[in-house]
């Protein structure tokens, strides 16, 4: 069980793919992100309370069972490693070359993720749930969806008991032990 206070925060992370661009566009690809999240989850010992896969970022409220830095090498590395190997794979080589970088020396390499991620530490019941409430609309803000719930690669639909028979990305949400109420 996990119970957000000031010795025990969460972490709300969100991941800005590189320059902006769109590459968590299609189906096939948010779900490349949800199952390397869940790999990440199951080998680090991560739980992820809420999520969202944006066309271009991701959000991501976790536990801290691991310092904030390596919950993102995990989620972001795990899944970049995933992205890239997919687009070569299938032959996207203008979107592979979207992504390069020069490295220090003459050699490129790949990025996914803009390197300069926005990661907070929650403390408290009320800013928690208010990650959780952002993370929800964030699809209807966008304009992607006119209900919370409709968005497939989002955590809204567990948070409401509405969940499918096979989600994207299974939540711990169930894992949150909440204070009584005063």
């Amino acid at each position: 069980m996990f119970q957000v206070s000031r010795d025990n925060p969460a972490y709300y992370l969100t991941s800005v793919a590189h320059r902006r661009l769109p590459i968590f566009q299609t189906d096939e690809v948010k779900q490349i992100v949800c199952d390397a999240f869940d790999e990440a989850r199951k080998s680090a010992g991560i739980m992820i309370f809420a999520y969202v896969i944006m066309p271009d970022h991701t959000h991501v409220l976790t536990d801290n069972a691991r310092e904030m830095r390596e919950v993102l090498r995990y989620l972001n590395g795990v899944s970049a490693k995933r992205l890239i190997n997919y687009l070569k794979e299938n032959g996207y080589e203008s979107s592979i070359a979207k992504l390069r970088i020069q490295d220090r020396g003459k050699n490129h390499k790949h990025s996914v993720y803009e390197h300069h991620p926005n990661a907070l530490r929650i403390t408290g019941e009320d800013a928690f749930m208010q990650k959780v409430n952002y993370i929800q609309l964030n699809p209807v803000r966008a304009g992607l969806t006119e209900h919370p719930d409709d968005y497939l690669y989002s955590s809204s639909r567990q948070w409401h008991g509405n969940s499918l028979e096979i989600e994207p990305l299974i939540t711990d949400h169930k894992q949150i032990k909440w204070r009584p109420a005063a």
